[in-house]
Order: C-alpha cells, then sequence, then structure tokens
C-alpha cells in the first residue's frame, strides 16, 4: 500500500509559502517597473545611483523570489486542481510557464545591464563591467530589459484580469485560493 505525501495531494487552495511568494512576486514586479520608469526622473548624482541602486537590488531579489518558487513548485508546493475549460487550463499553465521564462529573461537582461554598465551600488561598490566604455552594449541590453519588463507588466495584467474574470464571470475560487489569509473556500457561489 503506498502512502499519499499531504503537501504533494491535490488541496483546495494554495499554500501559505505558494502564497507568500506570488504575492511577493507581484509586489516586486509592480515596484521595479515603476522605479525603472521614474529612474531618469531623477537628477543626475547621489539621488539617481541610490535610486537605480534600489532597482538593482530589488531585481536581485525578484530573481531570488523567482528560484525559490520554482524549487518550493517542484517540490513541496500545494497542488491545486484547475478549473474551468481544458482550453482554459492549457491557457493558464501556458501564461504561467511565459510569466516564469519572461521574469527570469528580464532579470538576467538586468543583470547584464548593471554589469555592462559597472554600475556602482549606493556608491559603496562598482560592479565590474564587462563592456567598459561600450555604450552600443549597455543601450542593447537596457532595451531589451526593458522590452521584457513591459512584457512582464501586461501579460501579468492579463493574468490578473483573468483571476477577476474567474471570480465574478465564472464565479469559482481561483482567485480565492491564492488570496492570503482567507479560510479555504466554501462551494462555488450560485451552485
Amino acid at each position: 500500500m503506498s502512502r499519499i505525501d499531504p503537501v504533494r495531494a491535490v488541496a483546495a487552495r494554495y499554500d501559505r509559502t505558494t502564497i507568500a511568494l506570488h504575492w511577493t512576486t507581484a509586489g516586486l514586479v509592480a515596484a521595479l517597473w515603476s522605479i525603472g520608469q521614474t529612474i531618469d526622473f531623477w537628477p543626475k548624482g547621489t539621488l539617481r545611483v541610490d535610486y537605480r541602486s534600489l532597482h538593482i537590488v530589488l531585481g536581485a531579489l525578484l530573481g531570488g523570489v523567482i528560484v525559490a518558487r520554482l524549487i518550493w513548485r517542484l517540490s513541496r508546493g500545494a497542488r491545486v486542481a484547475s478549473e474551468g475549460p481544458r482550453f482554459l487550463v492549457f491557457v493558464a499553465k501556458a501564461v504561467h510557464g511565459v510569466l516564469y521564462a519572461l521574469v527570469g529573461g528580464t532579470v538576467g537582461l538586468g543583470a547584464l545591464t548593471a554589469f555592462a554598465n559597472g554600475d556602482s551600488l549606493f556608491g559603496l561598490v562598482s560592479l565590474p563591467s564587462f563592456a567598459p566604455g561600450n555604450r552600443g552594449v549597455e543601450q542593447f541590453l537596457r532595451g531589451w530589459h526593458s522590452f521584457g519588463a513591459n512584457a512582464v507588466l501586461i501579460l501579468a495584467g492579463l493574468h490578473a484580469a483573468a483571476a477577476l474574470g474567474h471570480h465574478f464571470v465564472l464565479r469559482d475560487n481561483t482567485l480565492r485560493r491564492m488570496l492570503p489569509g482567507l479560510a479555504p473556500p466554501g462551494p462555488t457561489p450560485g451552485a
């Protein structure tokens, strides 16, 4: 007789770690995109260096959170049954995969941009530059990093809209099972 691992069994909602990592990712993506859009508003000098440093540090943190999410998801994260028509389940899984790839790629491009530029972190340490004086490489990487960040934001917005659609139109538990601090969802309203 085989024993079922309760952590790997299909659950009614996501576990606390998965929920915390999800919302941490969402908050970091929003903060990083906002900082990235406003870096050039700051005057050149210490304030801009510090603001850019914050962007780099939060980007590195996001990279760590994504790695932690993947490890958690593959090893211990709760498995939640997909809701909805088969086509929507397929689209949801594809969007999640693309989001992971886009966020990871955007973080990687951001790191390459910081190292190409030889950025200073809070005026305390300078990153070694692999392209000193080569503005073309830095601008190329920055352009793709910016494109990736915008793509992440758009796809994350669609992801959020789909969750709201599940909640308000389909009236299922898709959104509820990822919200922190709620009791496990009960029966679908109106069922």
